[in-house]
């Protein structure tokens, strides 16, 4: 007589995360209501203490010798460090993207916590039924491919914000009719010997902005050149990790710095990809089909996936075209010069 399989029955979980609370939905096997329960943000313990006792109810209501949990929840502010937890803990977890998750069309529909985490539950069942056009998952990195992308992303944000604080400064100037902001070489000199566009010196309050806004202008200046001497500090005294190689093998392309071959290294080319098709559709270069009756073409590009990935390709795509301009037009070639 053949032995007979051990009974293993399986928990569905969707967890809404929220900033204060965390809501639950649950649907026990072999039952189609839905189960709520709500916890504070942030206590595992509580969630834990959730899954064993869930399991213990299922062992006492039918004889089985598993009971396995599988839970969700959508990507976004939390990060992954719930998704590592559960995981280490013997729990199946899947993380939803949440742009890919199918939602009526009508012009109101009900928006709620408790709706949003039974159609998280619904999603997390038909995926494991095979339905893998249900919603889309998103590919967890390891915490030192996480960590490795903060040195690029802080640059960015440190880029963005001098700008914002550049632009800033000249649109101050300029409600007074002054149109070169001072050098940050020679502040306090540039800016005493500054007139308004009547001939009146730059007001005492403005001045005094103005003065804030150049010592946190500085500031900025200086964490970025910071982020960008750890970088190189890495490229010269890390170069066995593979992330490290490919980044100096790509800035000997011309046209691409450090900077730019980080981000490419850390965003993209650190995941497989099986085909060009798959990073076109990663960084969200990929046309749009529409095929309706006898139509048939591709739409514009669906900008879906990475868009830092996306505009630093742009970016890189236009910085090539100018580089090798030049090139083409000294070529003496009248096609060349006709394009």
């Amino acid at each position: 007589m053949e032995p007979v399989a051990p009974i293993e029955l399986h928990i569905d979980l969707a967890i809404e995360l929220r900033a204060s609370t965390w809501l639950v939905a649950v649907r026990m096997p072999a039952s189609d209501k839905v189960g709520l329960h709500r916890l504070e943000a942030g206590d595992t313990a509580a969630l834990f203490s959730l899954f064993e006792k869930l399991q213990a109810r299922v062992r006492a209501k039918r004889a089985c010798e598993a009971v396995t949990a599988t839970s969700c929840f959508e990507a976004g502010r939390d990060g992954f460090w719930l998704h590592r937890l559960l995981v280490a803990h013997g729990v199946e977890n899947y993380v939803m993207e949440a742009t890919s998750i199918l939602v009526s069309r009508r012009a109101r529909r009900a928006k709620t916590d408790r709706l949003d985490a039974q159609g998280l539950l619904r999603d997390l069942a038909a995926y494991r039924r095979g339905d893998r056009q249900i919603c889309g998952m998103v590919r967890v990195p390891t915490p030192e491919q996480e960590d490795a992308k903060r040195q690029h992303r802080e640059r960015e944000h440190l880029v963005q914000e001098r700008v914002r604080i550049e632009n800033r400064m000249e649109a101050l100037l300029a409600t007074q009719g002054i149109k070169k902001r001072p050098s940050l070489r020679s502040w306090g000199r540039d800016l005493e010997a500054l007139r308004t566009g009547d001939g009146r010196p730059v007001p005492p309050h403005l001045r005094a902005e103005l003065g804030r806004l150049h010592r946190h202008l500085v500031t900025t200046l200086e964490m970025i050149r910071e982020v960008e001497t750890e970088l190189e500090h890495e490229l010269e005294h890390e170069a066995e990790d593979p992330a490290i190689k490919m980044i100096q093998a790509l800035c000997r392309i011309r046209g691409i710095g450090e900077n730019v071959a980080a981000m490419l290294t850390r965003e993209v080319l650190y995941r497989p990809f099986s085909n060009r098709r798959q990073i076109a559709s990663y960084v969200g270069l990929a046309p749009m089909p529409f095929q309706s009756g006898e139509i048939d073409r591709d739409r514009k590009i669906s900008r879906a996936g990475n868009p830092r990935a996306r505009t630093m390709v742009i970016q890189f795509a236009c910085c090539g075209c100018a580089i090798s301009r030049p090139a083409l037009c000294h070529s003496g070639s009248t096609s060349v010069s006709a394009h």
